[in-house]
């Protein structure tokens, strides 16, 4: 009589995680992953742009206008250090391509030589545009970079 009471108790027992496990889908977290796609992860399949670095770029236009005299320049290093040509002055700063094509620009080490108005005026609007630099994009030989107040755009060097 033991025997059949401990073979009840035993078979009793088997089917409690049984009646569990068919209950726990349904209790507790549903299967598979409960999280949405990070988009600003780029994604397998998706290709980011890269950022030419130790290429050098002469500045074409500023919202639109194009520059007179001795054109702006703008290079980037492998150190991450961007230097160039304001019109006036040589500049250098810390400058960091970010995700999603993304720019900053840090505060700029200058040389103090004097130009005339007209060219130390389009040397401030050219610095402070690229100081402000928010986004860039390049296509075909022209970098394009968006600043708060509009757009630089640049061709290559040669």
């Amino acid at each position: 009589m033991n025997a059949l009471r401990l073979a009840a108790l035993l078979a009793a027992f088997a089917a409690v995680p049984a009646a569990y496990a068919q209950s726990s889908t349904v209790i507790g977290r549903p299967a598979g992953p409960t999280r949405g796609v990070d988009t600003k992860v780029p994604q397998p399949g998706q290709q980011d742009k890269i950022f030419p670095l130790g290429s050098t770029w002469v500045a074409v236009s500023l919202n639109g206008k194009a520059f007179s005299g001795e054109r702006p320049t703008f290079a980037l290093d492998d150190q991450l250090r961007a230097r160039g040509f304001g019109g006036c002055n040589n500049y250098s700063a810390t400058s960091y391509p970010l995700r999603e094509q993304s720019l900053a620009v840090g505060p700029f080490a200058l040389t103090k030589k004097a130009c005339d108005k007209s060219a130390m005026a389009s040397e401030q609007a050219f610095l402070v545009a690229l100081r402000t630099a928010a986004k860039w994009d390049i296509v075909g030989s022209t970098l394009t970079i968006k600043t708060q107040s509009g757009e630089l755009k640049f061709e290559r060097s040669l």
